[in-house]
């Protein structure tokens, strides 16, 4: 059965081109480093390329959603040059077939000053790139570079038609007439708006009764201001998703109009529209200056302390801190990024920004780079949602829009302020006991706290973070040998033995050359309050020592260089850290004990700390 591969795709991202989103094959999946990154081999059917995962996918392969064999479609992603070879950075990704045998006679690209590669399209020994899509009439054996593949029976991938240059076919009848959007409404018959596409959802797959089924979604501003959100399905998402684009101005009709849901759809238009088979979407060749390209509606920072929690509203103010993207678990399982900006305006006031996904990985790192050089930008938020957990804060969502420096008056009347003393003016936050870099979810304690308040002792663990200074680690016993073996999308992670020259686990009943070593610290941890015990594991182990679990057994049991092994020990000794911890009683034996572990270890960042100390000092009138 054929599957067809984006010709050139390999090719075309070595070239420039990052705006294509291909299908490519999945050959290999290895992990490299201690923070367990992975290193792919992908191919689009004639031609491989090395790629890396961004620490945000790593789940998609520990969860078993990209496996050998997998074709994916590249949604966002980058092409680097790491020593003089190019590497693609895979941020973005959506699984298309699970599995699948090799898809034709892949081969490496060429180097860039290789005579192959100056011969394009021949690049290959006696293969030619097809300008098409690839149309193989079966499926090859698997590459011998496919380690771990399992063959399997997929039914065959058909891409959506591509509807980008032709034009969408009216029936022999006059054109419907173009009222306002807001004169829509579901009891009118023909009708059709021109408006311009401001926001453009991601694609969505789901499942329910009724089967699997896809969806999308794009809001519409006119030239009188009104807006409204348009939802395609299935059939009509393979019509459509490719030929919207943000920006452009489109006359659209036959479509039907149904109450908007509230719950997701923020747009000030009690209908939304579902586009259908017939319905029609005609760009617009030549640009309406009339419709704006983008309509705000801003609140200043100072009445968000009073606006309902879950609404939605537009903000704008200047950054002036950053703190790092960090890895979040949401409670389905998956794995998210989260980065927390600080905005302030002329109200007086700032306000906490917590950005989800892919913004912190654009957005929030060009902001951080321009906050870190000594430039504070102002940032113009469509469609935050208001959060009243611990305070009031702005948080994004799929339909959110950051623009960074927009060129309208409002940001222009801002810019002025701050530059002309606003900067210099105090702040007001309305965001309370927010730890920089950590959680909203994660409240900040001191150690005699956990005893005085009985922390751990409920049904489920408490979650604190603590500053504190870690006094004690213990040497003997500070890692174990681990099973690298996996079991489902999980590692086995038992302790195992030396068996002769292999190593044994029990559990897995298997031998194998090469084991894990994970870290098992011992900690005595003290701050002003007190001191205590607790114990870090393998990520937590490596942010305090600085190095890997495997680096310091091969000095202590093989090199037996005790004073390197020492030197590399003391790194974590006397440094103030900020440690999450999950505080739970468990029970040994006939005896309840309270077990404290080291979620996160990160070392205290002075000019975050001393902010966050500020805010706590309540302002005077």
């Amino acid at each position: 059965m054929p599957v067809n591969l984006t010709a050139n795709a390999i090719p075309a991202i070595n070239a420039g081109d990052l705006n294509a989103k291909p299908l490519v094959q999945v050959l290999e999946i290895r992990p490299i480093g201690v923070q367990r990154r992975y290193r792919l081999i992908i191919s689009d059917g004639v031609l491989t390329q090395d790629a890396m995962l961004a620490s945000q996918l790593n789940e998609r392969v520990t969860t078993g959603q990209v496996v050998v064999g997998s074709v994916v479609q590249l949604i966002d992603y980058n092409c680097n040059t790491i020593n003089n070879r190019k590497i693609i950075v895979i941020l973005n990704m959506e699984t298309i077939i699970p599995e699948c045998e090799t898809i034709g006679n892949p081969k490496f690209i060429p180097e860039p000053d290789s005579a192959a590669q100056k011969a394009m399209p021949n690049v290959t020994s006696g293969s030619t790139i097809p300008s098409t899509r690839n149309n193989y009439g079966g499926l090859s054996a698997p590459n011998s570079n496919t380690q771990g593949y399992r063959p399997t029976v997929q039914p065959a991938y058909r891409p959506p038609p591509n509807y980008r240059n032709q034009g969408t076919i009216m029936k022999n009848e006059a054109p419907a007439r173009i009222i306002p959007i807001a004169a829509l409404n579901p009891y009118q018959g023909r009708w059709a708006i021109k408006a311009r596409v401001t926001a453009k959802g991601d694609l969505r797959r789901y499942n329910n009764s009724k089967g699997d089924g896809k969806v999308f979604s794009f809001d519409l501003l006119d030239s009188d201001g009104g807006e409204i959100r348009v939802t395609c399905f299935n059939a009509v998402v393979d019509r459509f998703y490719d030929t919207i684009e943000v920006g452009k101005v489109y006359v659209i009709s036959k479509g039907s109009l149904k109450p908007a849901q509230k719950n997701f759809n923020h747009l000030k238009n009690e209908w939304e529209i579902t586009l259908e088979a017939t319905s029609t979407v005609d760009l617009c060749p030549d640009e309406d200056p009339s419709i704006p390209q983008q309509q705000f509606s801003f609140r200043p920072i100072s009445e968000i302390e009073s606006a309902e929690n879950n609404s939605i509203l537009d903000v704008i103010g200047v950054v002036i801190t950053v703190n790092p993207s960090v890895p979040i678990l949401r409670k389905n399982g998956m794995e998210t990024q989260r980065r927390v900006l600080k905005l302030k305006d002329q109200s007086g006031r700032s306000v906490e920004l917590t950005m989800w996904g892919e913004f912190c990985n654009k957005e929030g790192q060009q902001l951080q780079e321009m906050v870190d050089s000594g430039f504070f930008p102002v940032v113009a938020i469509k469609a935050g949602k208001v959060s009243d957990f611990s305070g009031k804060s702005i948080g994004t969502i799929s339909s959110s829009q950051l623009f960074i420096n927009p060129d309208f008056q409002e940001a222009i009347n801002l810019r002025q302020w701050f530059d002309r003393g606003g900067k210099d003016l105090a702040a007001q936050s309305i965001s309370r006991d927010i730890v920089p870099g950590v959680s909203k979810n994660e409240i900040r304690k001191t150690l005699s706290q956990i005893k005085d308040e009985g922390l751990g002792r409920s049904d489920k663990p408490d979650w604190i973070t603590v500053k504190a200074y870690i006094t004690f680690i213990k040497t003997d016993n500070f890692c174990y040998t681990a099973c690298p073996l996996m079991i489902g999308d999980r590692q086995c992670n038992k302790k195992v033995t030396r068996s002769g020259s292999r190593w044994q686990c029990d559990r897995c009943s298997q031998e194998f050359d090469e084991c894990d070593y994970r870290y098992l610290l011992q900690l005595q941890v003290q701050d002003h309050s007190g001191l205590t015990w607790m114990t870090a594991f393998q990520e937590s182990g490596e942010e305090i020592i600085g190095c890997s679990a495997k680096e310091l057994y091969l000095l202590k049991h093989e090199q037996q260089d005790d004073e390197q092994f020492a030197q590399n020990m003391m790194r974590g000794l006397f440094t103030q850290f900020l440690l999450k911890l999950k505080i739970k009683e468990e029970l040994y034996g006939d005896e309840q004990k309270l077990k404290i572990t080291v979620v996160k270890a990160e070392k205290v960042n002075y000019v975050a700390e001393t902010r966050y100390l500020l805010d706590l000092i309540p302002k005077s009138s």
